[in-house]
């Protein structure tokens, strides 16, 4: 299939899975570290599935699997928290950065504990669009002079409990209460000489939808006074 479908855009999705992969072969010995960084770095930069086949042809379990084309449209998921919350194992449970940085983002399922490891380096976290395996995760951040962000999106609960030796954990988003049926999320870990950052943000749909309101909003406001000095 593959080979059929060169050219079709891989999703941040099949990137985790090569990345997955990638991972197991280095935890076996199977890839030194500098071959690890290589490759890695080449899956989060492929756009199609032309592009991440080769990357883990040599080892096993590393055929990437173009996914079956329907033609036929699908409903969305509504977006509802009651649909965003799925179950499974996750599609990604853990990530490195070694002097070099990592991502989890897009459209990817949060397993319930998720590990991370930032070496002179750093990551970025974001489950504004992720879908999440339990009611409540766990992401546990472990930053050696790294540093990690945690993006969550709005009416996520989130809970903070890692330690900090010259180097921190940011508090400021506790306290906020969740939406009914929104994941909670928690943070733990250590950072040495690092540092762990928690932010909360709208999708870039979602801004694109409140600056298209306002702007609708002053336009409509305009034309009423316009109407009002007739």
């Amino acid at each position: 299939m593959t080979e059929e479908l060169p050219e079709l855009r891989a999703a941040d999705a099949d990137r985790e899975r090569v990345a997955e992969v990638l991972r197991d072969a280095l935890a076996e010995g199977r890839l030194d570290m500098a071959e690890f960084e290589e490759r890695l770095d080449a899956t989060y930069k492929a756009r199609t599935y032309g592009e991440l086949a080769p990357i883990t042809r040599d080892l096993p379990v590393g055929q990437v699997a173009a996914p079956r084309v329907d033609m036929l449209k699908q409903p969305e998921p509504d977006g509802s928290w009651a649909s965003r919350i799925v179950g499974g194992e996750g599609s990604s449970t853990w990530s490195v950065a070694v002097m070099s940085g990592f991502q989890r983002k897009g459209r990817w399922t949060v397993p319930r504990r998720f590990n991370c490891f930032a070496f002179w380096g750093g990551g970025e976290i974001d489950l504004r669009d992720a879908n999440f395996a339990d009611r409540e995760v766990e992401i546990n951040c472990v930053a050696i002079m790294g540093g990690v962000e945690v993006i969550v999106p709005p009416g996520v609960e989130v809970v903070v409990r890692g330690i900090g030796i010259m180097g921190g954990f940011d508090h400021r988003e506790e306290g906020v209460p969740g939406e009914p049926g929104a994941p909670r999320v928690i943070v733990t870990g250590f950072a040495f000489w690092g540092g762990v950052g928690v932010e909360r943000k709208l999708r870039k749909a979602d801004r694109l939808r409140l600056r298209e309101e306002r702007r609708q909003a002053r336009r409509e406001l305009r034309e009423g006074r316009r109407r009002g000095e007739r």
